[in-house]
C-alpha cells in the first residue's frame, strides 16, 4: 500500500503510525518542529506520557487510557525514527530486542524450565537473568544500570533492591522503623541548629529510609504518594464545595474552619 493510502487508512494500526512519523521527520516535506527534535528534547515528553498513562489507570478511565497508551506508543516510534535517521536502529530492532529479552527471561514459558514455581521463585530467577545480562554488558557494579532519570523515590527503591541482593539490607521492617525514628531526630536537630543545605540532606536521608520501608512492606512509594495526592485533592475540593455552600472561598475562611470541614470530608468518605 502506498504511504499516502496507509497514512489515511483508519485501520492502518502500527504500520500507519510508523509511516506518519517517517513523514513528519522527512527533511524535505515533514514538520519543522518534528524534524528538529532529538532524543534529549523528546525525553521529557516520554516521561510525561508515562505518568499520564499511570494517571488514567489510577482514575480507572479506560477510554482515556487507550488515548494515553497511544501517546506513549508515539514516543517509542518517535525515538525509533530519530535513531533510524541517524543510522542507529529502527522500530523493528526495538521490537525484536524486547521480544528477545522477554523470551530469554521466561524460560519457564518459552523454554524447557518447569512452570511449577512460586511467584517469589520466578522473581529470584528473573533477577539472576538480569544480573547475567548486566555482566554481559560489562556492568559489574552492584548498582550499575539503575537509571539516573527515574523519579527519585523509584530510583531509591531500585538502588536498595540491588544492595539487598548482596546482603546489604535490614532483615526486617522493624529495623527500618527504628532508623526512621533516628532520621527524624536528626532532621529535627538540623532544622534548629544547621544550615538549609544540611536540612535538605537530612530530609533526603529520611525520604530514602521511607522508600526502604516501602520496599520492606511491598509498597510502591510512588503509587502510595500518588494515592495520597489524589486523596488530598479530593478532600480539599470537598472543603471548597462546603465553603461555597456558605458563600465563602478558602481565602475567606481560616484553618480552624477548614480543618473541621476536612474532618467532615473524611467522615463522608468513610460512609
Amino acid at each position: 500500500m502506498p504511504d499516502d493510502m496507509l497514512i489515511h487508512d483508519p485501520d492502518g494500526g502500527l504500520p500507519r503510525l510508523i509511516a506518519i512519523m517517517a513523514r513528519l521527520r522527512d527533511p524535505d516535506t515533514g514538520c519543522p518542529w518534528d524534524i528538529e527534535q532529538d532524543f534529549a528534547s523528546i525525553a521529557p515528553y516520554t516521561i510525561e506520557e508515562a505518568y499520564e498513562v499511570a494517571d488514567a489507570i489510577e482514575q480507572q478511565n479506560w477510554q482515556e487510557l487507550r488515548g494515553e497508551l497511544g501517546d506513549l506508543l508515539l514516543q517509542v516510534v518517535f525515538h525509533s525514527q530519530i535513531a533510524q535517521d541517524q543510522g542507529l536502529f529502527d522500530v523493528q530492532d526495538v521490537a525484536n530486542a524486547i521480544s528477545d529479552k522477554m523470551v530469554a527471561r521466561h524460560p519457564h514459558v518459552f523454554g524447557a524450565e518447569s512452570r511449577d514455581k512460586t511467584a517469589e521463585q520466578q522473581t529470584r530467577d528473573w533477577e539472576v537473568v538480569k544480573a547475567a545480562e548486566r555482566a554481559a554488558e560489562a556492568k559489574t557494579g552492584t548498582l550499575d544500570g539503575v537509571a539516573l532519570g527515574l523519579p527519585a523515590l523509584l530510583r531509591a527503591v531500585k538502588l536498595q533492591k540491588r544492595a539487598a541482593r548482596v546482603g546489604f539490607d535490614w532483615p526486617e521492617s522493624s529495623h527500618v522503623l527504628n532508623k526512621i525514628r533516628e532520621e527524624v531526630e536528626e532532621l529535627h536537630e538540623a532544622a534548629t541548629e544547621l544550615t538549609q543545605d544540611a536540612v535538605e540532606e537530612e530530609f533526603g536521608d529520611l525520604l530514602f529510609v521511607m522508600a526502604n520501608l516501602a520496599r520492606h512492606m511491598k509498597v510502591c512509594p510512588e503509587t502510595a504518594l500518588r494515592r495520597a495526592n489524589a486523596k488530598f485533592t479530593r478532600r480539599f475540593e470537598r472543603i471548597e464545595a462546603l465553603l461555597a455552600e456558605r458563600g465563602k472561598r478558602p481565602i475567606e475562611s481560616d484553618l480552624a474552619e477548614m480543618d473541621t470541614l476536612w474532618d467532615q470530608a473524611k467522615a463522608e468518605e468513610r460512609q
